[in-house]
């Protein structure tokens, strides 16, 4: 099971400790402390702009010294971090190796390799993160769905234990839905599977066209899609089972969010929209296993991981099927619904131990850290400046935070107090039902979505050949993505739909400099 059910043994002094103190809960840094000049220094150089005439300082370098050159290829994603030392290189480029093997099926005679599934999504994470890039929906009956997957999960019988999280939640008076992973399929649908095996399903996928009228006589084309999950290899879907489309987002400037202080993005949540502006971003909190406590979400389309390291663990478990020293079970994500995938051979105990032992995972983590942001272009552009303007007019930045300053930290230079400009407040937000997938997954319900980065999404199309965004691809284009806005960003949507054209235009050019 991908994420397993912890029993109850939280202390109520460990729950109060966290509510009461939640920057302290990164013990995944090696934090220095903030000096009061300091503070001042970042309040300033993180405030608004207020002169859209030319840049801000520094915007060229969205990830401080860490940001790299603007390639023209499609590697412009795959580079290490700018400011990286020569002898740590190595290290990246080791964890690049790691991302981009293939696993295969056990037994072989390729022990380092082995454990592949049994039911798995790809054989490598470079297959669904290609280029270190954004994944995109099946194009059609004969393109396969190697870059997209469907999560599960069923609601939670009313006797089923509490876990861990449930409880600190609930202490906090927070009664987040209560879910647990289909008994059978686990907690995600897999289209693949090794020999003698069946795959799990194979994802159906169909759109219906909406017109949307624009300002200016413009109209606008946005695709509904509608899922389902079909050829099931193992019978039905539990009862009430809920399904979430997700395709693999981009893996640029990864470490740099992991080092955002937790309390400057828990400052930015207003639950009840105490300013009346109509936001309410809510930071979402999720059990640690590596850390045994709970901790501020910040990865995945609802922030289900809090850190990288165990973004990592989590998808080599669920995606490919590896066992690791944070999710050991041999069979990845198979459920007791499928004795037989739990009863098949698998990598586990030879000299890794774990399918991917420590190290090997330590490697990939230190690769998925260092994954570099390109420099933005034409920030000087006038009609970019225009754009940009109208980004802060809309309310657009609202969600999408533009900057922050990252901790000093010990042992990760790359990532130390860098000012970076990653375009979120990695906080859920209420997206509308248009966007909703009606699936609860921790604190997020199921309109809630965390805010996306924007940094590098105007090389989406030069890395991966697409422009499709969003958690499942739908929009082919950023305005249509920016369309697809409600909830609590319906009035930033209605204010670019109904801006003069040339603003409008200049808004998507804003957000192609990024």
């Amino acid at each position: 099971m991908r994420f397993p059910l912890l029993t109850l043994a939280l202390t109520g002094a460990g729950l109060a400790s966290f509510a009461a103190t939640p920057e302290l809960a990164e013990p995944h840094l090696s934090v220095l402390p903030r000096t009061e000049a300091e503070r001042a220094r970042i309040a300033g150089v993180t405030a608004p702009p207020g002169d859209f005439s030319q840049p801000e300082a520094f915007e060229t370098n969205p990830a401080g010294a860490a940001t790299v050159r603007a390639r023209t290829t499609p590697d412009a994603f795959s580079q290490p971090s700018g400011n990286i030392a020569f002898e740590r290189e190595l290290d990246f480029k080791v964890g690049n190796g790691l991302f981009k093997k293939l696993w295969v099926s056990s037994p072989s005679s390729t022990l380092a390799s082995d454990g592949l599934g049994p039911v798995f999504n790809a054989r490598s994470c470079q297959r669904c993160h290609l280029k270190d890039g954004r994944g995109h929906p099946p194009d059609g009956p004969e393109d396969d769905a190697i870059s997209m997957f469907l999560r599960i999960s069923v609601p939670a019988a009313p006797e089923a234990e509490i876990s861990r999280i449930e409880a600190f939640l609930l202490s906090l008076g927070d009664a987040a839905p209560r879910t647990r992973p289909d008994p059978t399929y686990g907690g995600q649908l897999q289209d693949f599977a090794v020999a003698g095996h069946r795959a799990e399903y194979r994802i159906g996928l169909q759109y219906d066209e909406i017109e949307v009228a624009l300002s200016d006589g413009e109209t606008a084309w946005l695709r509904q899609p509608s899922y389902s999950a079909e050829d099931l290899g193992y019978g039905p879907l539990a009862e009430g089972a809920m399904l979430s489309p997700r395709v693999a987002p981009p893996m640029i400037g990864l470490g740099l969010l992991e080092a955002i202080p937790a309390a400057d993005i828990l400052a930015l949540e207003d639950p009840e929209d105490a300013d009346g502006d109509g936001i309410s971003g809510r930071a979402q909190i999720v059990w640690s296993f590596e850390h045994d406590r709970p901790m501020l979400g910040r990865f995945g389309w609802k922030a289900g991981a809090p850190t990288v390291r165990e973004q990592s663990a989590s998808a080599f478990a669920g995606d490919i099927g590896i066992s690791s020293p944070l999710f050991p079970a041999p069979w990845g994500d198979c459920a007791a619904g499928q004795p037989a995938c739990q009863r098949a051979p698998h990598g586990d105990g030879d000299a890794r131990e774990f399918e991917i032992d420590a190290a090997g995972l330590d490697l990939v983590t230190f690769y998925s850290r260092n994954l570099a942001v390109p420099a933005r272009r034409d920030v000087d552009d006038s009609q970019v400046l225009r754009g940009k303007r109208m980004f802060h007019d809309s309310g657009c930045a609202a969600c999408h935070t533009p900057k922050f300053v990252t901790h000093r930290l010990q042992g990760q230079p790359e990532q130390s107090f860098q000012l970076i400009w990653p375009m979120t407040d990695l906080l859920l937000h209420d997206m509308g039902e248009g966007l909703a997938d009606n699936r609860p997954e921790g604190r997020a319900t199921g309109r809630e979505w965390r805010t996306a980065p924007l940094w590098g999404i105007g090389l989406t199309e030069q890395v991966n050949g697409h422009s499709q965004f969003l958690h499942d691809g739908r929009a082919r284009s950023l305005l249509e993505a920016v369309l697809w806005h409600g909830g609590e960003a319906q009035a930033a949507r209605d204010a670019v739909a109904t801006m003069p054209k040339a603003d409008r235009d200049a808004l998507i050019r804003y957000l192609e400099s990024l």
